[in-house]
């Protein structure tokens, strides 16, 4: 496996960092030590972020996302007492692991399998439950990219025009001679680290400016989203390679915004949420000027978003109508090209791309995934009809570190399941 960062060995497991088991935030007031607060950056914490990942709506602003009064769309139970066996080889290691280890290895707190539309397995752990909502952090990035993409296909976005073009205020930033289609594959150049474990990475001082992190009582930096934004420098020539920086989901938010005078929260309500049969709303994070997160700020339910996995791998189609376009759909499945995303250095994702905030497997069942820090992840397998939804709390934030114990399971989940001709 993977070589272990070196304070990895003195973290608790998943059974001991449970929040339950913990108790934080129990009691009238709780004790002190066992307080999980946004102001003292404790939430961002391990383990305390196994609590919070689960209670964002306890700590920061945030906007409703309605599903509406539509019906629910059937999720039905066939539920598999094969699957915990499931054995697979994590990458960098040579002894096999079996899918149940899988989810202790990277601190599930939920796990939804579907097969050909049905619920083959479901498990909740920590503080996770079937109707709490759970931080997708970037996640959200493939919602707000969908968008997008569904907006460039109607004809009321054009991709090839300058980001400028739409948002004058990013005119002098390093945004303003990138195109929209740049942007929303990440292949704009931007003197920007997100590089979670550099305490002076500009992920940072993008957080804070958008209120998600605490800011210091000398604080002198941007105080919102758009403000920091406009702050951004040039690095390089736009479109030459794929480079991951979330400040590139919140220009496409700023531009969608732009382009149809709705917020985020409307939007994703609107074109998606409601019509998707969800059982509950979702919400999302905003900043002090009600800007919402496009980069990380979504929070669902985990059926939810498996039946959000579902409507992808069904090509747009949720509760008898046709919610994304084919067309949209069958774009983000082609992916964009490997060679733009190999010097971006993922050793466990070779030969992937990444295209409408999406990243594409180009593997044989044509798998592709949304995926968030921490280990949060939507992983559709269209070959196999298969969809997973997971939430997890990792003490580890770049996936890179969780994928070892991720990709191989998905994998052989998915090969499992395809050689059966049931239901």
């Amino acid at each position: 496996m993977e070589t272990k960062i070196s304070h990895e060995s003195a973290l608790p497991d998943a059974a001991h960092s449970d929040p339950l088991l913990l108790g934080w935030m129990v009691g009238s007031p709780p004790p002190k030590e066992k307080l999980v607060r946004f102001s003292d950056g404790s939430m961002l914490k391990f383990p305390q972020n196994r609590w919070a990942n689960n209670n964002y709506r306890s700590l920061v602003p945030t906007k409703d996302i309605s599903r509406g009064s539509g019906l629910v769309a059937p999720l039905p139970r066939s539920d598999r007492p094969d699957l915990d066996a499931v054995s697979f080889v994590p990458i960098g290691s040579s002894e096999d692991m079996t899918w149940a280890e899988s989810l202790s290895a990277n601190y599930t707190d939920g796990i939804v399998v579907l097969h050909k539309g049905h619920i083959v397995y479901e498990r909740y752990m920590g503080a996770l439950d079937a109707d709490t909502p759970h931080i997708a952090f970037s996640v959200t990035k493939s919602f707000i990219g969908t968008i997008a993409a569904c907006l460039v296909h109607e004809g009321l976005l054009d991709d090839t025009a300058s980001v400028a073009h739409y948002v004058p205020e990013l005119e002098k930033s390093a945004f303003g001679d990138a195109t929209v289609r740049q942007v929303m594959d990440m292949t704009t150049a931007l003197q920007y680290s997100e590089v979670y474990t550099d305490p002076n990475a500009e992920i940072w001082a993008h957080a804070r400016a958008g209120g998600l992190l605490p800011r210091g009582p000398d604080y002198q930096g941007p105080q919102s989203f758009y403000e920091f934004l406009q702050s951004v420098k040039k690095l390089g020539n736009h479109g030459e390679s794929f480079a991951y920086k979330t400040i590139n989901s919140d220009t496409l938010g700023w531009i969608i915004r732009r382009v149809t005078g709705q917020s985020m929260a409307q939007l994703l309500s609107q074109r998606i949420w409601s019509r998707l049969g969800a059982e509950h709303d979702a919400y999302i994070t905003v900043d002090t000027e009600g800007t919402e997160f496009a980069g990380g700020g979504l929070n669902t339910c985990l059926r939810d978003l498996a039946r959000f996995g579902e409507l992808m791998r069904n090509d747009g189609c949720a509760m008898g109508q046709q919610v994304i376009p084919k067309a949209v759909i069958e774009d983000i499945r082609k992916g964009a090209d490997p060679r733009k995303f190999a010097p971006a250095g993922y050793h466990t994702l070779p030969g992937w791309s990444y295209r409408n905030m999406w990243w594409i497997s180009h593997n044989s069942h044509g798998a592709y995934m949304a995926r968030g820090i921490h280990g949060q992840a939507i992983y559709i397998d269209p070959m196999a009809q298969m969809v997973i939804t997971r939430y997890a709390s990792h003490h580890i934030a770049g996936n890179l570190g969780i994928d070892p114990h991720s990709l191989p399971a998905y994998h052989a989940m998915a090969l499992h399941l395809v050689k059966d001709r049931g239901y």
